[in-house]
């Protein structure tokens, strides 16, 4: 039976196709791969002389006022557009059915008949491969291994997207530690009450200065604190921890920064200098504890082991130990890449982690009436350890000029 691999959809919503292809476009899209050598007359052969080598012949179909720009610069051997794998019957008006319909085409010319995927792949696809009598497998561990060990480009991509991200950080952490409580304790800066949305708002236009797409970043004050992903609500207020959690998108690029500080304006009481000694030891005794080899779980429950040590420790959102005391209510980090979360959880059952992860190490604690903080940063693991991508920050509630 000859078998041939698929990854489709639109690169511009999909990290896996264009982590695939390289190439950016905002219409559907697919890379066909061939484990044999193949030809395609209908298709254009790619000038790209710097693209990754891979051990299978790579086509990309994708619209046709694409295809020059692709020819010079995408991961491909072969670009071509639907009408190139036009079948008989013709091709649907609809972009992305027809980009099915043109993939279909295209294997059963090279006689495949088991078409493998993975778990992006659009059902269209499925359905147009159907029909011309293709068989589809997924394979739901398909390029997730591959997509986890960043190369060169995309550390620097990552390391980059990690310098603006700290910078916006520093930026609203000095502005909210600077400002000047009124009576009621509620914050001011420049003739401005500061709210979680103006401080949205200020990260947002700091961000888009640098050239980086941001979705809601958290500000959550110690009313909403107490739940790790509050995005928060609202006037901040002096002598409360207010957690920030900036993780913006690089226009360019498209790869992640991810940072979280907290900060307090004013003095900070015995608890929040305790919670901070507690989560600054998690954080160093998870990143003692990454390296190749070594299992997610493993760091997982390092940075737990450290909280213990100061009395808080880890429980799972919705016991009674999380809503009634100081704990962790979450994994101690997450992959980081195209995608904001993606493989590998630093969690429970988390995965044996490779050279090349790139991931989040941001233990917190939570707790009802007193809110949250938490620090993180974004490491790359080597062979022997990890190291940090950004400058990195200062981990302190204290960000006074």
């Amino acid at each position: 039976m000859k078998k041939a691999y698929l990854t489709a959809g639109v690169p511009s919503h999909s990290a896996t196709l264009y982590w695939k292809m390289r190439f950016l476009a905002h219409d559907p899209a697919a890379v066909l791969e061939f484990e044999e050598p193949a030809t395609f007359p209908e298709a254009k052969p790619s000038t790209n002389a710097e693209r990754a080598p891979s051990d299978k012949t790579r086509l990309l179909i994708l619209r046709d006022i694409e295809n020059d720009r692709a020819v010079r610069s995408a991961e491909a051997d072969f670009v071509a557009c639907p009408a190139d794998f036009a079948p008989e019957t013709g091709l649907s008006g609809d972009r992305e059915l027809a980009t099915a319909q043109s993939v279909a085409e295209a294997f059963r010319r090279q006689g495949v008949e088991l078409v493998v995927s993975d778990r992006t792949l659009p059902l269209v696809y499925v359905d147009a491969l159907a029909k011309v009598g293709i068989s589809c497998e997924c394979d739901v561990f398909r390029g997730v291994l591959e997509r986890r060990s960043k190369d060169s480009r995309e550390i620097a991509a990552i390391r980059e997207a990690q310098r603006a991200t700290e910078e916006a950080m520093r930026a609203a952490c000095r502005r909210i530690a600077n400002a000047i409580p009124d009576a009621d304790g509620v914050l001011w800066a420049n003739g401005e009450m500061l709210t979680s949305e103006n401080m949205r708002a200020f990260l947002d236009r700091t961000l888009l200065d640098a050239g980086y797409s941001n979705v809601p970043a958290i500000v959550a004050g110690r009313k909403d604190g107490d739940d790790c992903h509050n995005y928060g609500t609202g006037p901040l207020r002096t002598g409360e921890p207010i957690i920030i959690d900036v993780f913006p998108t690089n226009k360019t690029t498209l790869y992640n920064g991810d940072c979280t500080r907290t900060v307090i304006n004013g003095p900070i009481k015995p608890i929040y200098a305790k919670m901070l000694e507690a989560v600054r030891a998690a954080k160093a005794a998870a990143t003692a504890t990454i390296k190749a080899g070594v299992s997610a779980e493993a760091v997982h429950r390092a940075a737990i082991a450290a909280l213990e040590k100061y009395g808080f420790g880890y429980a799972a959102p919705g016991t009674p130990e999380a809503e009634t005391e100081i704990r962790m209510t979450h994994g101690t980090g997450h992959g980081l890449g195209l995608s904001l979360h993606e493989p590998p959880l630093l969690d429970f059952k988390g995965p044996e982690l490779v050279v090349g992860d790139v991931v989040s190490v941001e233990p917190g604690l939570y707790g009802a009436g007193v809110g949250g903080l938490r620090v993180e940063d974004i490491v790359v693991v080597t062979e022997d350890g990890c190291v940090n991508l950004g400058s990195p920050l200062p981990e302190t509630l204290s960000w006074n000029d």
